[in-house]
C-alpha cells in the first residue's frame, strides 16, 4: 500500500491584486505550535515565494477556530527531546535563519493575531514587517519562555527590544509576561488592534497599503537615553531578577544577557549570542523541570480520571454555602467561566461582604486592563446572593465553603440535600477532615466527594477533587469537568486525613515548630525554607493559614496517621497568649505597621531567648525531608494516583520550588538511594518521624526513579 501523504500546514491563495494570504493550521492539532515539520513546510514555501511568481504583499493569518490562536509557541515535546546543549544552538539557529528570510522578503508581510500569539508564536509575528491584532480577550502577546527556564530562541530577545525598546523589551523577555491586545498597542508591539470580525479584512488592506508605500509601520525602537543608561538598565534589570526569583532561574539571568550583548552589536552577532545562550539553558536542570511541569499540566487537561463510561454532568448553575474569602473566590471564579451562581450565607453581612470580595477580584482584572466595566458588572450579575437555599433546587453542583467544623458541614450539607435534585453534585470544600465522614450521613453517598481549592481562588491554579470508595464514576467527571472550566490544574486524589497538599505540608510545619522549640530562630528557619526555593518560609506560611488552624489540623493528622504526624507541643503557648498569626495581628511575627519578629515570643518557647545557631543545611534538610517523605507515603498508601499528580499539587498547591519540578521528580533527581540514606541520618538524630517510607527504600534498592 501507498503511505498516505502527510496534509499540509499551510495553504495559500494568490488574489489579483498581487495579495498573498498564507493560513497556518497544524493538521490534528487544537492549536498551532511551531514544530520541526512546520519549519521545514514555511521554509519550502519562502523557496517557492523568493522563484516564484511576483507577489505584492502577504498576510499570514491562523486556521484554527475562533479563539484558539494564532501560533502558541514552539512544540515543547520536540524542545524536551533535545539531548545536548549544541543540539538546542543548531535548533535556534534554523529557525532564526527561516524567520529571518520572512523579514527579508522583498515585498511587506502582515501578522493577523487573533487569539495567544506567545513564544515562537510571537518570534514569527516580530519577524513580519506590520502586526495587526483582534481586540478579543483571548488575543495575548508575550514571551513565556523564562516560564519554561528557557530564553527565546527564535529572534525575541534581539527584535523585541529594537522595536518597542530596552526597558519595556526587557521586562517583557525576562518576566514572561503577556500583554493584551490593546496593552500591546501602547507598547508598540502592534500596529492596528480591530474587532475580530474585520480583522482580515484590516490585515490584508495594510498589506496592500505598505506595499503601496501609502503607510509606514510603527516602530519606537531603542531611545537615546536607554543607549546612555544601558549600565543601569541592566543592572536594575538582573536586580528585580534576583530579587524576584532569589537566583534559582537561570533563564532571566541569561535572557537579559542576550538582550545586553546583542543589543550592543549588530542583529545578526545578537541572534549568535541568542542561540547559543538558548542551547545552553534548553538542557539545564531546571528547564527539564519547568519543562517537564508544563507537560503534566497539559497530560492533566486530557486525563480522564473516572472509570471509562462515566459521563459527566455540565454544570450550568452552582449553589454556594457559605460567603466566605472561600465561598466568594470560588463565586468568582465561576463566574468568570460563565456559571450562574446561587452564594448562600446566613446574615445579610456575610453576603455583603463576599459579593464585595468577589467584586474586588474582577476590579483587580479591570485595574489591569484584562476586564472592561461592563464585563465586571456581567459577571457580578452572575453572582445572586440568598439567605435560604431558594434556588438550589436547580443546581447542578453544591460546594460547601463554610468554616472546617464536621458538625457544621454535615449539617449544611444535609440541609442542601434535602432540596436538590438526585442528579447535582454534592461537593465539600474542606483541607483535612475526611470526605466520607463529612458525608456520612447523607442519603446519596456516590454523588458526594471533596473539592478542596486553595484561596485565593483566583491566583491557585489548583483543585484537589477528593473522593471516597462510594463516589460514583459521573460526580468525579462532573467534578474534574467544573474544575478545568475554572482554569484549574485539577488532580484526582483518594479520601483521607488530609488528602495529599494538606497531609504532605503538615511534617513540613511541624518540623519547623519543632525547630523552634530547640531554639532556632523564626527568620532562620523561614530564610532556609525561602533560599531552598519556596516563596514563603513555613512560619510565614503558619501565620496565614492561622496558628489555630494549623495546630487543629495537625492533631486531626496525628491522631489519624499516628506518631510520625505527632505537633510539637511549642505551638499551644502560642494559642494561649492569643497568637493567632495575621488574623489578630499576632503569630510568630506581629503585623503593627511593617512585619517583624516580636522577640518576647521566644519567652513563651522552652528554651526561651537567646537563640541557638542551627546550621543552615540542617534545618533545610529537616523541612525539606519531612515534606518528601510524606508525599512518599501518600504515594505509597495510593492516596495519589501518579507522581505527576503529586509534583502538580505540591508545586500548584503549596508553592513546591518550580525549578526542582516537584517533590517526585527532584527525589529522581537526587536519586532515591541518596534520599533515603539523608532520610536514614535524619532518624538516627532525631526520631521516627524521619523513617523512610517503605516505597522510597524499594525504589532505591531497585534504583528506580519515581517517573520511570
Amino acid at each position: 500500500m501507498n503511505a498516505p501523504v502527510p496534509v499540509s500546514a499551510f495553504r495559500h491563495t494568490l488574489d489579483e491584486a498581487g495579495l498573498l494570504t498564507l493560513t497556518l493550521d497544524v493538521p490534528d492539532a487544537r492549536v498551532n505550535a511551531l514544530g520541526r515539520r512546520v519549519l521545514e513546510e514555511l521554509r519550502d514555501l519562502l523557496g517557492q515565494l523568493e522563484a516564484g511568481p511576483p507577489v505584492k504583499a502577504m498576510v499570514l493569518r491562523s486556521g484554527k477556530p475562533d479563539g484558539f490562536g494564532f501560533i502558541v509557541g514552539a512544540d515543547i515535546q520536540e524542545l524536551s527531546g533535545i539531548r545536548s546543549a549544541l543540539e538546542g544552538q543548531t535548533l535556534s539557529r534554523e529557525v532564526q535563519a527561516v524567520l529571518e528570510r520572512v523579514a527579508v522578503l522583498p515585498f511587506p508581510v502582515v501578522a493577523a493575531i487573533h487569539g495567544p500569539c506567545l513564544g515562537a508564536g510571537l518570534e514569527v509575528a516580530l519577524a513580519c514587517r506590520y502586526r495587526v491584532a483582534s481586540d478579543d480577550p483571548r488575543t495575548a502577546l508575550g514571551l513565556p519562555e523564562v516560564t519554561l527556564g528557557l530564553i527565546p530562541g527564535a529572534g525575541g530577545t534581539q527584535r523585541l527590544p529594537r522595536l518597542i525598546g530596552l526597558v519595556a523589551g526587557l521586562d517583557l523577555i525576562a518576566t514572561g509576561r503577556s500583554l493584551k491586545a490593546r496593552r500591546a498597542l501602547a507598547a508598540g508591539l502592534v500596529d492596528e488592534v480591530v474587532p475580530a470580525p474585520i480583522l482580515d479584512e484590516v490585515a490584508r488592506r495594510a498589506a496592500l497599503a505598505l506595499a503601496g508605500g501609502r503607510r509606514l509601520p510603527r516602530r519606537l525602537g531603542i531611545r537615546g537615553h536607554e543607549r546612555l543608561l544601558r549600565p543601569v538598565l541592566f543592572r536594575r534589570a538582573r536586580k528585580a531578577v534576583l530579587d524576584r526569583t532569589g537566583g534559582h532561574y537561570p533563564a532571566p539571568l541569561r535572557a537579559i544577557e542576550a538582550v545586553e550583548r546583542g543589543t550592543a552589536a549588530s542583529l545578526a552577532n545578537g541572534l549568535a549570542v541568542e542561540a547559543e545562550l538558548f542551547g545552553s539553558l534548553v538542557v539545564s536542570p531546571a528547564s527539564r523541570a519547568l519543562v517537564g511541569r508544563f507537560q503534566a499540566t497539559q497530560e492533566l487537561k486530557k486525563d480522564q480520571a473516572w472509570p471509562d463510561g462515566a459521563a459527566p454532568r455540565e454544570v450550568h448553575r452552582l449553589g454556594l454555602l457559605g460567603a466566605g474569602l472561600m465561598g466568594a473566590g470560588i463565586a468568582a471564579a465561576a463566574a468568570e467561566a460563565g456559571v450562574a451562581v446561587r452564594m448562600k450565607d446566613t446574615t445579610r453581612e456575610a453576603l455583603g461582604r463576599g459579593l464585595r470580595e468577589a467584586r474586588r477580584v474582577f476590579d483587580e482584572r479591570r485595574g489591569r486592563g484584562s476586564l472592561q466595566a461592563r464585563e465586571v458588572e456581567a459577571r457580578m450579575d452572575r453572582i445572586a446572593p440568598t439567605l435560604d437555599l431558594s434556588g438550589f433546587r436547580r443546581a447542578d453542583l453544591v460546594i460547601e465553603a463554610v468554616f472546617e467544623e464536621l458538625e457544621l458541614k454535615r449539617r449544611v450539607l444535609a440541609e442542601a440535600e434535602a432540596v436538590v435534585g438526585e442528579r447535582c453534585v454534592i461537593a465539600t470544600n474542606t483541607s483535612s477532615l475526611p470526605v466520607a465522614e463529612i458525608g456520612r450521613d447523607l442519603q446519596g453517598r456516590g454523588r458526594v466527594l471533596g473539592m478542596h481549592f486553595f484561596s485565593p481562588v483566583h491566583r491557585m491554579k489548583l483543585l484537589e477533587v477528593v473522593v471516597t470508595p462510594e463516589t460514583e464514576g459521573w460526580a468525579t467527571a462532573s467534578a474534574v469537568g467544573f474544575g478545568r472550566r475554572l482554569d484549574k490544574h485539577v488532580i484526582v486524589v483518594r479520601d483521607g486525613p488530609g488528602f495529599y497538599t494538606t497531609r504532605i505540608l503538615a511534617p513540613y510545619l511541624n518540623e519547623a515548630a519543632r525547630l523552634l522549640e530547640e531554639g532556632a530562630a523564626i527568620e532562620d528557619v523561614d530564610e532556609a525554607a525561602r533560599g531552598f526555593g519556596f516563596p514563603v518560609g513555613p512560619l510565614t506560611l503558619l501565620d496565614e493559614v492561622g496558628i489555630d488552624v494549623g495546630a487543629k489540623v495537625s492533631t486531626i493528622l496525628h491522631h489519624r496517621l499516628g506518631p510520625r504526624l505527632q505537633p510539637p507541643a511549642g505551638l499551644a503557648p502560642l494559642l494561649g497568649d492569643g497568637r493567632l498569626g495575621r488574623k489578630n495581628g499576632r503569630g510568630f511575627y506581629v503585623y503593627q505597621g511593617r512585619k517583624r519578629v516580636d522577640p518576647s515570643l521566644y519567652a513563651l518557647l522552652p528554651r526561651g531567648a537567646p537563640r541557638r545557631v542551627h546550621e543552615r543545611r540542617d534545618v533545610e534538610e529537616r523541612l525539606v525531608f519531612a515534606l518528601l517523605n510524606e508525599a512518599v507515603w501518600c504515594l505509597q498508601d495510593r492516596v495519589l494516583r501518579s507522581p505527576r499528580d503529586g509534583d502538580v499539587g505540591a508545586v500548584f498547591g503549596l508553592g513546591f520550588p518550580p525549578f526542582l519540578g516537584g517533590p517526585f521528580r527532584y527525589l529522581d533527581h537526587l536519586g532515591p538511594r541518596f534520599a533515603a540514606e539523608v532520610l536514614q541520618r535524619l532518624e538516627a538524630r532525631h526520631g521516627d518521624r524521619f523513617r523512610p517510607a517503605p516505597l522510597l527504600l524499594e525504589q532505591a534498592s531497585q534504583a528506580r526513579g519515581f517517573h520511570g
